[in-house]
């Protein structure tokens, strides 16, 4: 999960794991701060602890677009419904 480091003092005292150098799709460098484990909570999916990367992000129009990533959604049992554009629960875990 990436977030907008701009929003890390709103959600508590969170430790620092880890600074990383990450190279964006422009190929440009930026540094971004690996924090955890945090309480990540997708509205109408169970609660999971995992890591969140804060970066430096520069909102469109006043609106920030954080990620959330393929493992945090596995995890919360939530799958993407590509047609519908939604959310959509997972009746089972692949353990494959």
């Amino acid at each position: 999960m990436v977030l907008p480091k701009a929003w890390r003092d709103r959600l508590g005292d969170l430790e620092t794991i880890e600074e990383v150098s990450l190279e964006t799709a422009t190929q440009e460098t930026v540094t971004g701060e690996i924090c955890g484990p945090v309480k990540i909570q997708v509205e109408g999916f169970r609660p999971i602890y995992n890591e969140v990367l804060f970066l430096e992000m520069n909102p469109e129009d006043g609106v920030y677009e954080p990620l959330i990533g393929y493992i945090v959604l596995e995890q919360c049992q939530a799958g993407v419904d590509m047609l519908g554009h939604r959310l959509v629960a997972v009746k089972h875990m692949d353990l494959k």
